[in-house]
């Protein structure tokens, strides 16, 4: 039999037995390896095609040991492909065997790869108390973000707020006249807040931040505030309690009193389906095209795959940020069926091991053909504990962490001014702007905003810094200091990262450098810089020196010359 002579018994890369699609960027070639046993000469190809084309594209593989063969595609466009191997006996072509799976690759824009996310909190940017920032407001900070590295720009809610059971300052239950209440508590998920302006003043938003080179990515939440119009109209998209009461939205141990749930099953649910489509096509005819989905582990996982898939087809430029704070299993789920981009749990992993442990597990092991985290350091919910305790120096260590360990990473409003002020307690923003306006002096003293800019500058001019899976971690003797590196793929640009993770006291180390990965003798003299600080530093041999004193520099991001 056919299987007897030739047997593919593998395709890297693979989920679950082509069951969900790999992810790449459409700056990038896909290797794709395949096992095959045979007992005669073979040829084998690689096959591909966009996923709604009829004809394969055929690149053949090449051996490169004992029963593996290998092939890259490089793709022209973005959007959904197909690919599978198939292979031949040279000669006879009679005997063919093809692999028993179609494999899925959905081919991003370089920005669900590589990005710096600056997140804007419109009630941040005003200028009077008491009184939200309008969009007209909003644009004078663009150029000064985009000043600062940044080119996406992310807005949390900006629709219409409920106005029963709106929450307070510091989420009290009870509102005043005047308090604005929470933006995720949406009573209209097609306009904008009137605070802000009219939807026209919304695009020219849009249009003034895409001519400096930012992208808009919006905050889309699917809840309800007790007042929506959905309610009154589709009743049965909606849960109730045993008393008739609607059911508000509960996220254990948080409750949200404003928000009502969405029932996802209702009868008529491709209509309700369509209708939640519907606010993301809206907002992509308005410019938007990358979305941060609020709690999605909070809604069923086939929606989302469903929506993720319709929205790829016509839209396969669209990205998609998961903000799903949930159990491994769950945020893994979440970014197999499609999303581009994670939350992850590097806001609560401080210690080098835990930092070491599970970086190597996201970008060396299957997790890296589909799960790329975006490291925030901060977020409207949560101030980490080490930010509240650790002062400037913590506020750029987390930095350089977040900007390094990642290609894609980003800062809520406030980071840049190492604010820390705190719920006693809690890793919670005392006064926060989810529930009050504000008023900031963005060049208060302290500030990192040149610290912040120099990372990014030096995140945009390294290209080893603009992939994901090529994080290495390397040996650094003092458990404090944290060593990796990352290589571009040509070899020509190699980059080293030391940094103190000890926020309150100089740390010494001697760290290894893995010379022979270079092609440097173990011996030789080399030269490293320290972008940071523009500093030549000679070092020599595998074995060096680094101290570093958070309250002058906690960090070194070097560049080796070669």
């Amino acid at each position: 039999m056919i299987q007897e002579i030739i047997k593919i018994n593998s395709v890297e890369p693979e989920i679950d037995g082509g069951r969900y699609p790999v992810k790449t960027e459409i700056d990038v070639s896909l290797d794709v390896y395949a096992n095959i046993t045979a007992d005669i000469p073979l040829r084998v190809w690689l096959m591909y095609k966009k996923q709604d084309n009829l004809k394969w594209e055929r690149i053949i593989m090449k051996k490169i040991c004992e029963n593996k063969w290998k092939a890259k595609i490089n793709f022209e466009n973005i959007g959904i492909y197909e690919y599978t191997v198939e292979a031949i006996a040279v000669k006879n072509k009679n005997i063919r065997q093809t692999y028993n799976n179609t494999n899925t690759v959905i081919v991003e824009p370089k920005t669900a790869r590589f990005s710096s996310w600056y997140e804007m909190f419109h009630r941040s940017q005003g200028k009077i108390p008491g009184k939200s920032a309008t969009f007209k407001d909003m644009e004078e900070r663009l150029p000064e973000i985009k000043n600062m590295g940044f080119d996406v720009l992310y807005l949390v809610p900006i629709h219409p707020i409920g106005k029963i059971n709106r929450k307070g300052p510091n989420n009290s239950l009870i509102a005043g006249p005047n308090d604005p209440g929470s933006p995720w508590a949406v009573q209209n998920h097609k306009e904008v807040n009137p605070e802000l302006g009219t939807l026209d003043d919304f695009r020219n938003f849009v249009k003034k931040a895409n001519e400096i080179g930012m992208e808009i990515a919006l905050d889309i939440t699917f809840t309800c505030s007790p007042d929506h119009p959905y309610i009154k109209k589709h009743p049965d998209w909606f849960f109730y309690n045993t008393d008739g009461t609607l059911k508000y939205a509960e996220n254990p141990p948080k409750k949200y009193e404003d928000v009502c749930p969405l029932n996802f099953n209702p009868k008529n649910k491709e209509k309700m389906w369509n209708e939640m489509k519907g606010i993301i096509e809206f907002w992509i005819q308005h410019g938007v095209k990358i979305f941060r989905i609020d709690n999605p582990h909070t809604k069923p996982t086939e929606f989302w795959e469903w929506l993720i898939k319709e929205i790829k087809k016509k839209y396969p430029e669209v990205i998609f940020l998961s903000e799903a704070f949930v159990y491994y299993e769950k945020l893994e789920e979440l970014a197999k069926i499609g999303f581009s981009q994670s939350y992850s749990y590097f806001t609560w992993r401080n210690t080098k091991n835990e930092l070491i442990e599970y970086f190597y597990k996201l970008t060396n092991s299957y997790l890296k053909y589909f799960l790329r985290v975006n490291l925030f350091t901060n977020t409207p919910d949560i101030l980490p504990f080490y930010l509240q305790t650790g002062g400037r120096p913590a506020f750029m260590i987390r930095a350089v962490l977040a900007a390094t360990l990642s290609s894609i990473y980003g800062i809520y409003n406030g980071f840049e001014l190492c604010e820390n002020t705190a719920i006693p307690g809690k890793e919670e923003y005392l006064n926060s702007e989810k529930y009050e306006y504000k008023v900031w002096d963005w060049n208060r003293p302290g500030n990192i905003k040149d610290f912040i800019t120099k990372i990014n500058k030096i995140r945009q001019e390294n290209t080893a810094l603009h992939y994901y899976d090529n994080l290495r971690f390397y040996n650094s003797t003092n458990e404090h200091i944290i060593f990796y590196g990352k290589t571009s793929k040509d070899k020509k640009n190699i980059i080293l990262v030391a940094v103190n993770l000890d926020p309150f006291n100089t740390q010494t180390s001697r760290v290894t450098v893995p010379l022979e990965e270079w092609g440097i003798k173990s011996d030789a003299e080399y030269n490293i810089i320290d972008l940071l600080t523009d500093e030549i530093y000679k070092w020599k041999g595998r074995e060096n020196i680094v101290i570093l004193d958070p309250n002058k520099q906690p960090a070194h991001i070097f560049k080796l010359e070669l």
